[in-house]
Formats: structure tokens, C-alpha cells, sequence
């Protein structure tokens, strides 16, 4: 299974904790609903950060 370090899944459970509030938004400002668009936004974030986020597999 791939690592992610401590920072990556920390804003990850942000980013899950922001849509279960209503309050995580989509690029173009639409509100997330999906669990996984919700996750990838939260790697997304921590890959800016330059934490340890494995390549996703193909």
C-alpha cells in the first residue's frame, strides 16, 4: 500500500471534515458531495504544502 506521510492524511481529514460541514467547495465554487473529489482535493493541498504523496496508480 502507498505511504502518505502524517501532513498529507491531517488534510485530508480536514478536507472530509469541511464537506460533512457543507463548507468544502469545488474549483468553480460548487459545493463537494462526493467522499472522493473530497479526498483528491485534500492531497491536492498537501502535494502544494510539498508533503509525501505518492503517484496515483494508471
Amino acid at each position: 500500500m502507498a505511504k502518505y506521510s502524517k501532513k498529507a492524511s491531517e488534510k485530508v481529514e480536514e478536507a472530509m471534515h469541511e464537506m460533512k460541514e457543507g463548507k468544502l467547495k469545488t474549483g468553480t465554487g460548487k459545493k463537494v458531495t462526493s467522499r472522493k473529489q473530497a479526498i483528491a482535493i485534500g492531497l491536492s493541498e498537501a502535494k502544494k504544502l510539498g508533503a509525501k504523496v505518492p503517484k496515483p496508480k494508471e
